[in-house]
């Protein structure tokens, strides 16, 4: 591994401030479990990284009724999925974040890692996606914000220009009758990359019955995690029975954009990725209608 140089900064002015000195060779380090792997291989020639877990603003993880949840950049996997309140108000990220490597990993990993990592198979970005997510951006420039499926420009690439930070993540807060759900699909049990990942969200009438929104995002199937735009047309104003479900099916296969590659062929990701669809979608369903589903499905299993 190259020699770099490391600073730890106390405060988030000072992280953006070694971040925009560092004339593009520079990554802030959280938990480290994709950058030190990274760095071992030399993916990166880096002068500097910036160590922010001292930062407050990147530690924070607060959940309030009326606005939602925020959780820093550098907030570990398992602060968020072992919050009983957290799994109550958002099930379809606990399955997402509690699948995140294994619980060794986890205990460093973040999801803002996994968002800056931009991996087309990360396990938080659908489930993100379907939740209405922002991330909170700070730079030399100011702050700003970003829907989490504008984050992740391609493999591996992010909107973060030079000297820019990922502060937190937004969710807002969940209304009555929703319910949202994620399951991947793996060859292994535990510790594997998504071949194809499906994130759900459903949204019911007054009638508890009647599906009146809906989102449905796919991880692993396109350069970035992918939404499904057809999906909420063809499933508003349905019951959601199993003809609406298969025609979101199909408009999942229709969406993704696939390559072939060792763990999977192209022909069997669009395949998985009709029948997570309507997996996802059903269980989504299910937690509106305010049915006991099992949390952290893996479809693979």
């Amino acid at each position: 591994m190259p020699a770099f140089d490391y600073a730890r900064p106390g405060t988030l002015d000072e992280a953006v401030a070694l971040l925009a000195t560092s004339d593009g060779r520079s990554r802030p380090l959280a938990g480290g479990t994709d950058l030190l792997v990274q760095l071992r291989a030399e993916r990166y020639e880096l002068d500097l990284v910036v160590d922010v877990k001292a930062v407050a603003e990147l530690n924070e993880l607060r959940l309030d009724p009326t606005a939602g949840l925020t959780f820093g950049a550098a907030v570990p996997c398992f602060r968020i999925y072992e919050d009983p309140r957290i799994q109550a108000a958002y099930p379809g990220l606990i399955d997402a974040v509690s699948i995140i490597g294994g619980i060794g990993i986890q205990g460093r990993a973040t999801v803002g890692g996994n968002l800056c990592n931009a991996a087309p198979s990360a396990e938080s970005i659908p489930a993100l996606i379907v939740l209405g997510a922002t991330c909170l951006i700070a730079g030399p420039s100011g702050r700003r914000t970003v829907p989490v499926e504008a984050f992740c420009t391609g493999p591996g690439a992010t909107v973060l220009a030079s000297g820019e930070l990922l502060v937190s993540v937004h969710v807002p807060p969940p209304t009555p009758r929703t319910g949202s759900y994620y399951l991947r699909f793996t060859p292994r049990n535990e510790m594997d990359i998504a071949v194809v990942g499906a994130g759900a969200w459903i949204a019911l009438a007054e009638d508890g019955r009647t599906i009146a929104d809906a989102r449905l995002a796919l991880g692993a199937v396109a350069p970035t995690p992918l939404v499904v735009d057809a999906a909420p047309a063809l499933l508003v104003g349905t019951h959601g029975n199993d003809e609406a479900l298969e025609s979101a099916g199909q408009a999942a296969r229709d969406a993704a954009r696939p390559i072939t590659d060792m763990r999977g062929s192209a022909a069997q990701r669009r395949h998985l990725a009709g029948i997570l669809a309507v997996r996802a979608l059903r269980g989504a369903l299910a937690r509106a209608r305010g049915e006991s589903v099992e949390m952290h499905p893996e479809a693979g299993r």
